[in-house]
């Protein structure tokens, strides 16, 4: 099809997340509240939209690209992946409005009409878990993707989530920190009192081969692991894991769906952002045939979804748009209002104290130590051994900069180190 590029413009934007997720998502080393939006316009007209969460998204568009890509013609650009994450997503977009087709129709033959989707948190108290667990039935959600921490007692936040929610299916994402396969088995078992957690992810680093089948055979939790570590073909060799998570440029999602097909493993999409990448991920699971469980988008953390009119989710679901391109309007409005001339005029981010707590076991005082930074800190200190690991009662309170000496006493004893109280 004879199409060209007429204008590619870089849009950066920081927009805020909602309340609860603005003091958590404050741990997180990158921000994930700067987000970079591609508008492609062609010569016929069409406008294709994309979007890069751009401290954490797997590949950032070069700002570059704006000039170079003009007279170009979008379809031959679909496949490279050198041109990240937000730009790559525009170009799907503008061409599937230029062919009159859902990018599904670009992308392979679809499988499903309306795609699984999973509400998403960072680690909170227990009450807020069980907050954001109400509120994500109300949305048409089935499913909940949760972060087990160190610093947090699971079985007390997952207590929360069930009595309010007992219908929601519980995703448990541990990043590694159960440690080892024995700090695991006797986790896990725990957990299993709770018949709706449903699928626990990457609980010891992933290349712990040995660690994650042993994992596998002791606990009746499917495991998922991120595909690609340990290498595909170790991972199904060995059998390590029940299911993957998939993401990252169009030709990843696609070879490693194809693999996990011939595998008979099903996965969850993730890639993170707004509305935009949710329509995206929606594109894509309609072709795959074992983007079987829930994608994580992670698109109600954010107050706007950037969105005229927003996805809706029904029964955990949602219906893959038949319209051209993604097959959403992006709201204009918004991008106006949030938009920035550059980075440089983001609202910076506090620093931050972390107190952790737990139970003395001897009849003293609880014990209490403070950590400084970002949540790598935290992580840090409880990998080292100056925090302990999942211990019943512990509990994580977060505290902002507010300018008192006494603060920044307290940052400068907590920095680099942990300082007990």
């Amino acid at each position: 099809m004879s199409v060209r590029i007429t204008d590619v413009e870089l849009i950066p934007l920081q927009v805020p997340f909602s309340p609860r997720h603005a003091t958590h998502m404050q741990r997180l080393g990158g921000d994930w509240s700067l987000i970079e939006v591609w508008r492609v316009t062609t010569d016929s007209g069409h406008v294709g939209y994309g979007e890069t969460i751009a401290e954490y998204t797997w590949g950032r568009s070069a700002a570059e690209l704006a000039a170079a890509l003009q007279g170009c013609n979008p379809f031959d650009l679909l496949w490279d992946r050198s041109h990240g994450a937000g730009l790559q997503m525009a170009l799907w977009d503008v061409a599937g409005k230029a062919a009159g087709v859902p990018c599904s129709r670009l992308l392979g033959p679809a499988v499903r009409e309306a795609a699984p989707i999973s509400w998403w948190c960072l680690d909170m108290a227990p009450d807020e878990w069980a907050t954001e667990a109400q509120l994500a039935v109300s949305r048409g959600y089935t499913s909940i993707k949760l972060k087990g921490r160190s610093w947090r007692d699971v079985l007390t936040q997952i207590e929360a989530v069930t009595q309010v929610a007992p219908q929601l299916d519980i995703d448990l994402d541990y990043n590694s920190t159960l440690a080892n396969a024995g700090t695991a088995v006797l986790h896990l078992r725990e957990l299993e009192q709770f018949p709706n957690v449903k699928i626990v992810e990457t609980p010891i680093p992933q290349g712990d081969v040995a660690g994650n089948r042993q994992i596998r055979s002791q606990v009746r939790f499917p495991i998922a692991m991120h595909f690609g570590s340990p290498p595909i073909m170790t991972a199904l060799a060995d059998d390590v894991c029940d299911g993957f998570v998939i993401g990252g440029d169009v030709k990843s999602v696609l070879d490693q769906a194809t693999i996990a097909a011939q595998a008979n493993k099903p996965f969850w999409l993730q890639l993170v952002g707004t509305g935009l990448t949710t329509a995206w991920a929606m594109q894509l699971g309609a072709v795959c045939t074992h983007a079987q469980w829930p994608a994580v988008t992670c698109m109600h953390i954010y107050s706007d979804d950037l969105l005229a009119e927003p996805l809706e989710v029904v029964a955990g679901y949602v219906r893959v748009s038949q319209e051209p391109g993604l097959g959403v309007e992006v709201d204009e409005d918004a991008l106006a209002k949030y938009r920035l001339d550059s980075f440089d005029q983001a609202k910076p981010r506090a620093r931050q104290l972390y107190v952790m707590t737990w139970a003395s076991a001897d009849g003293m005082p609880d014990h209490t130590g403070m950590v400084a930074g970002d949540e790598g800190d935290l992580h840090r200190e409880v990998e080292h051994g100056n925090l302990p690991r999942f211990v019943s009662g512990s509990r994580l309170e977060q505290r902002a900069d507010d300018g008192s000496a006494e603060f920044d006493r307290s940052y400068r004893a907590a920095t680099g180190r942990v300082a007990f109280g």
